[in-house]
């Protein structure tokens, strides 16, 4: 074990090679967060997109290792940040009904991903990242699921396209989605439900619920963060899933979780004693918002256009096809009363 007078050097030796990379990426993301801000849009896909311009920069020179440092650390770092927005009281407030919903839709749009991209000729880890994000809480899980399965030759590829695709369908969901509370004439607290067990993203959760009162906001909001909950099993499903990848018997029959993950679980139940202050938990949710924007900044850089346009449309087809039988089941769990509201 390094002591920590070494440990301290050998961080000393790497904060040269990996700055000017991690500083093109926070460029990046503060570009990003400026447009989003004053033109409207997801921060998330514009970090992607002006990513993507700069792709030569991630092939060769100084900047190589930040990036591929912000793409990794600085990724799990923010995924860890995320258990600061949630509380065990949040999960039960709302009663067994839409725990049902969130727990059925989760478990049932990932194996869903499974089925539908073993149809369509896909392998079966794009259908597990894409049920995955899609169920759970779209670009924020598609990062923190990628980063424990196994690393191959389209596994960064398939990151960003579910990034992607997940961050478009969202935004599209967040304006078309209260449109059917209306025609369906839902009640402020169902609104809420199936916006929040329905709509990817938190921030487009947030957007669409308080787009229709403020009730409807709070609900849609404790429904998302209980999806947002449902990251900890999954991740955790996914590590035992994947253990046979793992170098040697004695990991493959006791697998680690990943730090980020124990960091995830302690910030909830840190944030569940109500000892966290409410201006210490908003600069870490700010601070993790950051560390995902300079990550999704990251992933674009080490991708290109031309990667992307390998892939074909199956993939997309795939996420389309999940995100509407997401929001058929959540629907039928509404109107056909399977639990109560």
């Amino acid at each position: 074990m390094r002591s920590p007078i070494t440990f301290s050097r050998a961080v000393a030796d790497r904060f040269p090679q990996v700055m000017p990379g991690v500083l093109i990426c926070i460029t990046v993301a503060l570009a990003a967060t400026f447009i989003a801000d004053h033109y409207g849009g997801p921060t998330l896909l514009y970090a992607l997109l002006f990513g993507m311009a700069l792709h030569f920069l991630s092939e060769e020179g100084r900047s190589v290792a930040g990036i591929e440092f912000a793409a990794r650390p600085i990724l799990r770092f923010g995924v860890a940040l995320l258990g600061v927005r949630i509380t065990v009281e949040q999960v039960t407030s709302l009663g067994s009904g839409p725990i049902v919903i969130v727990v059925a839709g989760v478990v049932l749009t990932i194996l869903m991903g499974v089925l539908l991209a073993r149809l369509m000729g896909l392998h079966r880890e794009i259908g597990l990242l894409t049920g995955g994000a899609v169920a759970i809480c779209g670009a924020s899980a598609a990062l923190a699921l990628s980063a424990v399965m196994p690393k191959n030759d389209n596994s960064e590829r398939n990151t960003i396209l579910t990034v992607v695709g997940v961050t478009t369908l969202s935004t599209a969901a967040m304006v078309i989605y209260p449109l059917i509370t209306s025609v369906l004439s839902f009640t402020d607290q169902q609104a809420g439900v199936f916006l929040g067990g329905t709509i990817h993203d938190v921030a487009q959760v947030v957007g669409a619920g308080y787009m229709i009162s403020e009730e409807a906001g709070d609900v849609s909001t404790f429904v998302k963060l209980m999806r947002v909950a449902m990251l900890v099993p999954v991740v955790i499903c996914f590590i035992l899933l994947f253990r046979k990848s793992e170098r040697s018997e004695v990991q493959s029959r006791t697998p680690k979780l990943p730090g980020f993950l124990v960091a995830f679980v302690l910030l909830v139940i840190i944030n569940s004693l109500g000892v966290i202050p409410a201006s210490v938990g908003d600069s870490m949710t700010d601070l993790s918002r950051w560390c995902l924007v300079t990550a999704i900044a990251a992933l674009g850089i080490k991708t290109s256009f031309q990667k992307l346009a390998v892939v074909g449309w199956k993939p997309v087809i795939l996420m389309l096809a999940e995100t509407l039988f997401l929001l058929g089941l959540v629907l039928a769990f509404i109107l056909f009363g399977v639990v109560s509201l």
